[in-house]
């Protein structure tokens, strides 16, 4: 909130509470309803990589878990920490806590790969797009992505094995053996990250069409360039759900092609409810997935002898 505070200070609030008075009230169950939905392909995305690293969860066990996280996503820092949530529940029902760990943390950079896809797609189909700005976001990427590669294969080459405690060897090698199947698994993994892609993807024209309410009238390239790296600098566990610093990485992001600083707040503003609201919603229907599941497991239990 800090972060939208200050933001408020080179924004205009009149100017974008009237860009927010502009969006019509069926706005808002329309767009509720389409972000719970997408999130179905982010369920299928995450359950099949975990499961390809040998977690062996059930749909309706994955949704519950995915939708758990979307709501802890409104109370951690980061769009990561939702990540934790999910995995946390996740544990209870794993088969292999090694494949589930493995297979959410592939799913995370994996999104946020697929997000710099995005964006170079649209930088190449709009080359006035790379301004000093966006560079220095594609650089900062980069640098991550390298540094975090160089830490894991140092941290793989330099700690001595055969000198740890046989419990810790144990489960290094029930990594290893999730690293294994999924690295066996080479088609699964592809078509996790073009189903990430494609989320990803309508989302961005979900918030094109909110863009539209408000009076953002630009190209939908524009929006497939800016959206996604405002929600790489999401990513930094600065606030919670990366509320405040997305919308200024959308205002920022959209200058240097003439886009009014207050509908794009506005845009940002009324997609940020549409989180908020559908976390509070997604918490309630993992609710009810848990309650319809624990009758199911009583049923299942063995009889009494």
């Amino acid at each position: 909130m800090a972060v939208l505070a200050a933001l408020l200070v080179f924004v205009p609030l009149r100017e974008v509470l009237d860009a927010l008075a502009r969006v019509p009230g069926w706005v808002w169950p329309v767009s509720l309803a389409a972000y719970l939905a997408l999130h179905l392909i982010g369920v299928a995305k995450w359950r099949s990589l975990i499961n390809a690293a040998g977690a062996g969860l059930s749909f309706a066990q994955a949704a519950r878990c995915y939708y758990y996280g979307l709501f802890g996503n409104l109370f951690l820092p980061s769009i990561v920490g939702g990540d934790v949530v999910r995995a946390g529940m996740a544990l209870r029902m794993t088969h292999s806590v090694s494949g589930l760990l493995l297979g959410s943390m592939v799913d995370r950079v994996q999104d946020i790969v697929g997000l710099a896809a995005l964006a170079g797609i649209g930088a190449v189909l709009l080359p006035t797009a790379l301004d000093e700005r966006s560079r220095g976001v594609f650089t900062g990427l980069a640098i991550l992505l390298l540094v975090s590669a160089v830490v894991a294969v140092l941290v793989a080459r330099l700690i001595p094995v055969r000198r740890l405690p046989y419990k810790v060897r144990r489960k290094l090698a029930s990594v290893r053996h999730a690293i294994r199947r999924l690295g066996r698994r080479p088609a699964r993994m592809a078509a996790a990250f073009l189903m990430g892609m494609l989320l990803q993807a309508l989302l961005v024209v979900l918030n094109a069409w909110l863009g539209d309410v408000v009076g953002i009238r630009i190209s939908l390239v524009v929006w497939l360039f800016v959206w996604p790296l405002a929600k790489i600098a999401a990513v930094v566990p600065v606030t919670q759900g990366g509320i405040g610093v997305r919308e200024a990485a959308i205002v920022a992001l959209f200058q240097p092609f003439g886009v009014d600083a207050a509908q794009a707040m506005a845009t940002g503003l009324i997609f940020e409810g549409v989180v908020i609201i559908g976390g509070l919603l997604a918490g309630a229907i993992a609710l009810l997935l848990g309650r319809r599941a624990a009758p199911a497991a009583v049923s299942n239990l063995p009889p009494r002898s």
